[in-house]
């Protein structure tokens, strides 16, 4: 990360649901318009990443999440702008994601994220998400192929 920069703390949300996560596409007027991101946002002074994840996500969708688990930290400096991005997998919620912030939102795949331009920070996440589906989907095609040598007895 540069020097040059303040480093600030977001947390941000894989949101899952029927085997798809939530991406969001940034509204008009803000930076980086257009580009896609997962859901969060800064972690305010004495907030926990877990709280301010909560506190986003009911900010930004109207959704509580109930079910979350840690995925991975990264660090990405922008331009003008350095973050340290703690990124969480939503399992469950309560409500039902709603733009309230008016951002075009969209479940896609692991394997539609790809296609989607999202943010540089998000974009590495984004394919490891699609890499992880994809060996999930080999080894289902691999064990299905294996043969149950108990089979007979």
């Amino acid at each position: 990360m540069s020097a040059d920069h303040k480093v600030v703390d977001v947390v941000a949300a894989v949101i899952w649901q029927a085997g798809r996560y939530l991406g969001v596409r940034r509204p008009e007027g803000k930076a980086m318009a257009g580009a896609y991101e997962f859901p969060g946002g800064k972690i305010e002074s004495g907030e926990t990443p877990p709280v301010a994840l909560a506190r986003e996500l009911r900010e930004e969708l109207g959704i509580t999440p109930t079910a979350i688990a840690f995925f991975r930290e990264k660090a990405h400096s922008y331009e003008h702008l350095s973050v340290r991005l703690h990124f969480f997998h939503v399992h469950a919620f309560d409500g039902e994601p709603l733009p309230l912030e008016g951002q075009h939102m969209e479940w896609l795949t692991p394997q539609e994220g790809r296609m989607r331009p999202f943010l540089e920070a998000d974009r590495d996440i984004v394919d490891a998400l699609a890499l992880e589906e994809r060996c999930c989907v080999l080894r289902r095609t691999a064990l299905k192929d294996v043969v149950n040598p108990l089979k007979n007895f």
